[in-house]
Parts: C-alpha cells; sequence; structure tokens
C-alpha cells in the first residue's frame, strides 16, 4: 500500500514553524505518543517524591480559601500546629499517589489511535495533548488515587474536622461537593497537579523541539522533515 502524508499548513504558533512540512501519519502519531510519554515519565518522578507537592508553589495543596475564616479560628485558638500538620499531610497523600499513575498512563499513551494523533498535530492550543490525555485517563486515576489518599489523611486528627466544617460550608453554598470532603478535595488537587506538570513538558517540548534530543519530536513539533 501507497504511504499516505499528511501536509502540513502553517499553524499554531509553537506547531509547525515551516510552511509545508510533510509528517506521515506513523510519525504523527509516534510524535504524539513520545510527549505524552515523555510529559508524564517526567510528571511523575517532579511529583511523586518528597516535598514533589509541599514544595512545588505550582501545585502545593492549600486549604480552599473558603475555608480560610474556619482556619484563622483554629490558629486564633492554639491549633495552628494542627493546621499546618493537615496542610503537609494533605500533600503528602498527593505525593504518596502520584507514582500509583505510571502504569494508567502508558497504558493510554499506548491506546492513542492514529486518527486522534492526526488531530492533535494538525491544530490545538499548546496544551492540547495533555488535555486529551486528562480527558482519557483523570477518571480512572482519580479511582486509583482516592484510596491512597484516604489511608494517608485518615491518620491526621484534623482531617475529621476539616470534613465537618467543610460539610457545613456546603451546606450553605460556600464550597462545592468534592471541596467539602478532603479525600476528594486532595484527590482532586493531586490530579490538578499531576496534568499541570504533563502540560509545562509539552510547553516545552512545542518551544523547543530540538532541545529534547529527540528526532522524533523535532520533526513533528518543529516542522523539519
Amino acid at each position: 500500500m501507497k504511504r499516505r502524508h499528511l501536509i502540513l499548513a502553517a499553524g499554531p504558533a509553537l506547531w509547525l514553524p515551516t510552511a509545508h512540512a510533510q509528517l506521515s501519519e506513523t510519525d504523527a502519531a509516534s510524535g504524539i505518543r513520545a510527549a505524552l510519554e515523555r510529559g508524564a515519565s517526567s510528571a511523575v518522578s517532579l511529583l511523586g517524591k518528597n516535598d514533589g507537592f509541599f514544595a512545588n508553589p505550582l501545585v502545593r495543596i492549600e486549604l480552599p480559601d473558603k475555608l480560610k475564616s474556619a482556619v484563622k479560628l483554629l490558629k486564633a485558638t492554639g491549633q495552628g500546629q494542627k493546621v499546618e500538620d493537615l496542610l503537609l499531610a494533605m500533600n503528602r497523600a498527593a505525593e504518596a499517589a502520584v507514582p500509583a499513575a505510571k502504569p494508567l498512563l502508558v497504558k493510554a499513551v499506548k491506546d492513542i489511535s492514529v486518527e486522534d494523533a492526526l488531530k492533535l498535530v494538525r491544530g490545538g492550543n499548546d496544551k492540547a495533548v495533555t488535555e486529551f490525555f486528562a480527558g482519557k485517563t483523570r477518571a480512572p486515576l482519580h479511582d486509583q488515587f482516592l484510596p491512597i489518599v484516604t489511608r494517608a489523611t485518615e491518620k491526621v486528627a484534623l482531617a475529621d474536622k476539616y470534613n465537618a466544617v467543610a460539610g457545613k460550608a456546603a451546606g450553605l453554598g460556600l464550597l462545592k461537593g468534592d471541596d467539602a470532603n478532603i479525600q476528594q478535595y486532595v484527590t482532586g488537587r493531586a490530579l490538578d497537579g499531576l496534568f499541570l506538570m504533563i502540560g509545562e513538558e509539552e510547553k516545552k517540548i512545542r518551544q523547543d523541539p530540538i532541545g529534547t534530543g529527540s528526532a522524533l519530536l523535532k520533526k513533528v513539533f518543529g516542522g523539519k522533515p
């Protein structure tokens, strides 16, 4: 069968800077898979370790803004250290959960179709690949993360008090459902952090595909035949 080629005109910034790059469908799919795998591996390595969340201002998990008044009250009554312990435990729970994501992320990379890869190469914003990835994996990752986060947070004395206070806030319409439960809240923020860091890697690849040292990524994201 004659090998088909996709002719790509100059697209959005950072996608294909040359005007008439030729890219085979196989290369397009392989490039998207390589970008996803690179982003996933980098994110898991950065976040799935001690202080991966806690020491990173981009992803550090804080208490919801709507609970600030409750936090002030706790600190005013001499429970400031318990609040700090809770914050640390929330971030440690996220750090413990992230490594469990790698097998599912790798499987999702392998399963991406040529059709989906071509759609992502033809256009999209600077995080189109990450957004596609999140759409495929966020729900099953949530199910994987939740028990790990639950085991980590249930050891913290203030976790039950968080749920009690947050539950009342949710009843008053001040918090959305997931934020009213510490386990759900931390799981959601952990996933947000994971996909944020995958997206940061995607941006790096788009902005400097040559710098990745990968001929395939250079060809796909740099528009070089």
